[in-house]
């Protein structure tokens, strides 16, 4: 696997073996093979491993199998793929309702089945969504990246800002809530607000519209648990239209949508936000004006 990357502007000067270890991430032992198998390069050129690399530089990385072994995985259908961003490194795409991120067991097809299918080569879930929920989602299309794009998320430097319609009317346009969320005891399939064993969470809410008996709310996670959205609008008297767990209204489907995902790519340090469509989400919003 070759991975080809020109530095970009915005990044400060320093060394290849920082670059390596703090900003890739690659671990200690791949960046051993790449040292001694001379598998690095600069401008076409062999480099000392404190030479210094700086803006417009050409980086080329050459990965042999055993360093990166690549996972096969049986691939889907690439006509149910929305594509709404990707490049060589990564793929952004819209998400239906009702389909999971990937597959309980190796057999089984799922969107990243699809993805990979689309691509031509085996994807990597970097998050994911509910089965229920439909919008934006991302993979990473190769090994090297993978945990790159985790530490981002791990960092909150991806944001992902939801659409929901809850039941009810907000007491303010603007609220926070920061429950901690564990399992329910009582159901494995669900989760709880549980301030003794849970993990923290924050959700940042805004009301976009009011309507007759619901509201239209833009969900931002601070944090990433099962069900977050779900499990904090339910525990305040807010549940989700057409939540099959949490809520007892009945809708078509499950009314949450990952609408907006944005971050600044890993390598290319480009400002990157893509907006995704629902026309299921959009046409049971209109119903209930």
């Amino acid at each position: 696997m070759l991975i080809e990357i020109e530095i970009p502007k915005k990044m400060p000067e320093t060394t290849v073996k920082t670059l390596l270890e703090e900003y890739f991430l690659i671990p200690r032992k791949i960046r051993h093979f790449l040292r001694t198998k001379k598998h690095v390069l600069v401008n076409g050129q062999a480099i000392n491993w404190q030479s210094p690399i700086k803006a417009g530089d050409l980086l080329q990385l050459t990965f042999d199998q055993d360093d990166y072994p690549l996972k096969t995985i049986p691939l889907g259908n690439p006509s149910l793929v929305d594509c709404l961003y990707e490049d060589e490194h990564l793929i952004i795409v819209n998400k239906a309702e009702g389909m999971k991120t990937h597959g309980n067991d190796p057999t089984e097809i799922a969107l990243l089945n699809h993805v990979s299918a689309y691509v031509g080569q085996t994807c990597y879930v970097v998050h994911r969504l509910d089965m229920e929920t439909s919008g934006a989602i991302l993979f990473a299309k190769n090994p090297f990246i993978l945990p790159i794009l985790n530490r981002l998320l791990e960092d909150r430097k991806i944001s992902r800002q939801y659409w929901a319609i809850a039941k009810g009317h907000f007491s303010k346009k603007e609220l926070t809530y920061t429950d901690m969320i564990g399992r329910d005891r009582h159901d494995r399939r669900k989760r709880r607000v549980d301030a003794h064993h849970g993990q923290k969470a924050t959700t940042l809410v805004t009301v976009k519209k009011v309507l007759p008996r619901h509201s239209l709310v833009n969900c931002r996670l601070k944090t990433g648990r099962t069900h977050q959205i779900r499990v904090h609008l339910s525990h305040h008297g807010h549940a989700i239209l057409g939540d099959p767990l949490y809520s007892n209204e009945k809708a078509p489907r499950l009314l949450l949508h990952a609408h907006r995902l944005s971050f600044t790519h890993p390598l290319t340090l480009k400002d990157i936000t893509v907006n995704a469509s629902s026309e299921s989400f959009e046409s049971h919003l209109n119903s209930l004006k």
